[in-house]
């Protein structure tokens, strides 16, 4: 495992993207749980690679949920409904990952749905470079319905309890500390715990990063 700057660890991401060898666009998970920093770590990498001359794409699991009134079937605080009821992967599979993938024809939709407005969503459809990479971020992405359509795998990892006292502060203007600690407790943290007994994510990347310090983080990489 190695430890240093953060600036280090996205030249390190970096050049495991460089090293990806397809003949399509490059198309790489950043999973982890709720509040340990993926969506920050993808934007950031995003910088760094569009400054290398990569053309970057940057999508995320929240633009392919269901709609609010198919996602609660088992109740608002369910851990199983969070796992198996929130995200639309068919879709996702449909218009974004098999589109990129080999024989795709690069023709894609970054999103298909509005969570602020819980609506649909059809964005134009878009033509990605050959070379293009795709930066996805999101929970469950190591799930038997999405693991082989990654090129690249990464793992953002955070002690649970820290992504609670991250999430109050990330949602404070509209949540109550409450609401946000019996969220994480009954439906977040339990729905990690089932996916990591279920599908062993950590057993399927290819790099680890440690994001307990996210100015000092560690990585490691995971043959298989």
């Amino acid at each position: 495992m190695d430890q240093g700057t953060r600036d280090e660890m996205l030249g390190r991401l970096a050049e495991a993207v460089g090293s990806v060898s397809v003949t399509h666009p490059t198309r790489v998970a950043v999973d982890g749980p709720p509040a340990t920093g993926k969506t920050t770590l993808a934007d950031e990498l995003a910088v760094v690679l569009r400054k290398q001359g990569r053309d970057v794409i940057r999508a995320t699991i929240d633009d392919f949920l269901f709609p609010r009134a198919q996602r609660y079937p088992r109740g608002e605080y369910s851990a199983e409904g969070c796992y198996f009821d929130t995200h639309n992967h068919d879709a996702l599979n449909r218009v974004l990952l098999d589109p990129l993938g080999p024989g795709g024809d690069r023709r894609f939709q970054n999103a298909v749905y509005d969570r602020t407005a819980d609506t649909a969503l059809s964005p134009p459809v878009t033509t990605a470079p050959a070379d293009a990479v795709l930066l996805f971020d999101g929970v469950f992405l190591m799930r038997p319905e999405l693991t082989d359509r990654w090129d690249l795998r990464v793992f953002v990892s955070t002690a649970l309890e820290k992504t609670v006292d991250r999430a109050v502060i990330r949602e404070r203007r509209v949540s109550s500390r409450a609401d946000v600690e019996r969220r994480w407790r009954e439906r977040y943290i339990p729905a990690q715990q089932l996916y990591f007994a279920t599908v062993r994510p950590t057993d399927h990347v290819d790099v680890i990063v440690h994001n307990d310090d996210p100015q000092r983080p560690a990585w490691e990489s995971r043959p298989h």
